[in-house]
């Protein structure tokens, strides 16, 4: 099997870790493709929070850079304790339009779901592409309205919403089909990367 580099997303979680974000969603591309040319693949979406302490609900968009023109579809698939959810849907060019999803809390009535603590998964999008050889994507998560992300506290049910300005949005870029010497270049560039953010 063909690995999937991942260059960015080290990067993107150092940023989450040395920035003073309140709120951050960050993109995971699965570690390993299928064969090429044709295939698929799936990059998934965690939230979280230094407030609250479950996930409530939010609404982001996904944008590929380069390597779009070798998307053929984009969809999304929501975390189990998601009940509220809008899809809308894969508009081309390498761009999912925004998702929304939710879950109503009330403490005591209505307790969050298990697995929607903050740092878990929201859901995930399956990207289908069509090409032959290597090719480098770039995804970013895009600002949803009125508001990206949610939390609220078990315990009390105060709610917490990013601002738009106190929230860091995932970005990721991989090389799909790598080279085998490749592959290794980009994987050591995203550790050094890293090392260099805790230092």
């Amino acid at each position: 099997m063909l690995k999937l580099v991942t260059l960015a997303t080290a990067v993107a979680g150092c940023a989450s870790l040395c920035g003073a974000q309140d709120f951050s969603l960050v993109l995971v591309p699965e570690p390993v493709l299928p064969e090429c040319p044709d295939g698929s693949f799936t990059v998934s979406v965690y939230g979280d929070s230094s407030f609250g302490t479950h996930l409530l609900g939010g609404a982001f968009g996904l944008e590929i850079g380069d390597g779009s023109e070798f998307i053929t579809d984009i969809t999304w698939t929501n975390a189990a304790w998601s009940a509220f959810n809008t899809d809308g849907g894969y508009a081309g060019n390498g761009v999912h339009n925004q998702v929304i999803f939710g879950q109503l809390v009330i403490p005591g009535i209505f307790p969050p779901a298990p697995g929607s603590e903050n740092g878990e998964l929201i859901g995930s999008f399956e990207v289908e592409y069509a090409f032959a050889g290597p090719v480098f994507m770039e995804f970013q998560l895009t600002a949803g309205s009125p508001f990206s992300l949610e939390t609220v506290d078990s315990v009390t049910g105060q709610t917490y919403q990013d601002n738009g300005s106190n929230i860091s949005l995932g970005s990721a870029s991989i090389l799909v089909c790598p080279s085998p010497g490749c592959g290794v270049l980009l994987g050591l560039a995203g550790i050094a990367a890293t090392k260099r953010c805790r230092s």
